[in-house]
């Protein structure tokens, strides 16, 4: 690592100096190191030596001061030159009466009243410049220790150099101006320690304040999705007419996800149902991703004796390749309503309702018969477009009709699984499409839209 005066032979870029405060730290420490020479050879009364470091840093063919100046000065950015020149310039006068304080004042030639106080003044200017270049505690504590400091400090120097040898006529003169000068010392180095505290202060404030003049930060609002919006919408139609909302696990076992839905092993209507299967250790039996979140209906009856009405919202699971209007997981809801005397005037009564509070109330509805291995009858219910009103356009492919779900009455073998009497009972159940219905609502013509991110997409749902 180099020595101080090694760094007077670079420059302050290869130094890593970039900040006024930095030129002036660097500049005490070649005032500390000067005045460390200085004060050995003062304590040894060699005037010898005060010569040689006179030459050394000060008068010789190539001093000290000048290397520095050529490196810290010369070839300082533009923006560190103007500092590095005032402190130099300084640094070069408190060197020098350095070396003053040292002899005595004999040596100095001050042996008159108008001498003397012309070098205390001189010494006062000297003293004045240095307090300014501190900015930070740290600083103005060397400083001080450089001047009132006990042992080494100038003014301990100026005692013992300039007062106690002095003329017996000259020294009330020496000591009066020495007296004043520690006051002003003393009272200058308290001032500047007060306002460096009040300018920290003051700094920390400017930082902590808040300007309530600025404009706020501009924070984007997030939005619910699109999907959750319809998940809502729906559950708060059904709801209202008194159904619950309940959640399964997305993990099922054939049983619940297949059979209990009257959908045995190889019944064909698998086919288009089957779905993820995950490894299992042996013995656990299999488990896939559920199909439908129609096994929760038979959980909950299981559970619950009749009259059950309820919805069960949630993600599902198909072996679908991605495209416009299929994807390999998508949401559903399932409803379930069983009762002792529920007809399909009921179930046409729910479906009508459902339909005009979620498309609105200009919306027809159509039951066309259709076949679900859980319901007898069953149908798939549609809805008049509406982007045409019925009236035929692109979307419904001029028939006027959209397809919205299939829906249907349970079939009676499905109580056998969950031991509800066949007899007794009856009830509907359905199955909406959310993502489908969330396109009809919104308009969108590709179901990828929902799943890829795009905040220019959903910020239209906001």
């Amino acid at each position: 690592m180099p020595t101080t005066l090694d760094k007077t032979r670079q420059t302050l870029a290869d130094l890593g100096v970039t900040r006024p405060e930095q030129v002036y730290q660097l500049f005490s420490e070649l005032r500390s190191v000067f005045e460390a020479e200085v004060f050995s050879a003062a304590e040894t009364q060699d005037g010898g030596k005060l010569l040689n470091i006179d030459d050394k840093w000060i008068s010789g063919s190539r001093p000290i001061l000048t290397e520095a100046w050529e490196n810290w000065v010369d070839q300082s950015p533009t923006a560190l030159q103007a500092p590095a020149k005032s402190v130099l310039s300084h640094l070069n006068r408190r060197f020098k009466l350095t070396l003053e304080v040292v002899r005595p004042l004999e040596r100095l030639n001050a042996l008159n009243p108008a001498a003397i106080a012309e070098l205390f003044e001189r010494v006062k200017e000297i003293f004045d410049r240095d307090i300014v270049l501190d900015s930070t505690l740290i600083s103005l504590g060397v400083t001080r220790v450089s001047w009132v400091g006990r042992k080494n400090g100038l003014i301990t120097w100026i005692t013992e150099r300039w007062l106690k040898p002095a003329k017996p006529e000259l020294k009330p003169l020496v000591g009066q101006a020495l007296n004043e000068l520690k006051a002003h010392v003393e009272g200058a180095l308290e001032a500047r320690r007060m306002a460096i505290e009040a300018a920290s202060d003051q700094g920390a404030l400017a930082r902590e304040r808040e300007d309530l003049s600025l404009p706020g930060v501009m924070r984007p609002l997030g939005s619910r999705h699109p999907l959750r919006q319809t998940f809502e919408d729906i559950e708060r139609i059904f709801l209202s007419l008194g159904y619950t909302v309940v959640a399964g696990p997305e993990i099922e076992t054939p049983y619940y996800n297949f059979e209990a839905l009257n959908i045995p092993e190889h019944h064909p209507a698998r086919d288009n149902m089957d779905t993820f299967y995950l490894a299992a250790p042996p013995g656990a039996g299999q488990r896939l991703l559920r199909t439908h979140t129609s096994p929760m209906q038979i959980r909950t009856m299981e559970k619950q004796a009749p009259p059950v009405r309820i919805i069960v919202p949630g993600k599902v699971y198909r072996r679908d390749n991605p495209d416009a209007t299929h994807n390999f997981m998508f949401h559903q809801i399932e409803g379930l309503a069983v009762d002792s005397d529920i007809t399909f005037c009921d179930f046409k009564g729910t479906v009508e309702y459902f339909v005009r509070e979620f498309l609105g109330p200009k919306v027809k509805t159509r039951l066309r018969p259709s076949y679900f291995p859980f319901t007898e009858p069953s149908v798939e219910v549609d809805a008049t477009c509406v982007f045409c009103g019925g009236k035929g356009c692109g979307v419904c492919k001029q028939s006027g009709w959209i397809e919205l779900f299939g829906a249907g009455m349970v079939d009676p073998a499905v109580y056998g699984f969950v031991n509800y009497d066949a007899k007794r009972l009856s009830g509907f159940a359905f199955g909406l499409g959310v993502d489908r219905l969330t396109q009809l609502k919104y308009n969108t013509n590709d179901i990828q839209l929902y799943f890829q991110n795009d905040v220019r997409f959903l910020r239209q749902f906001a």
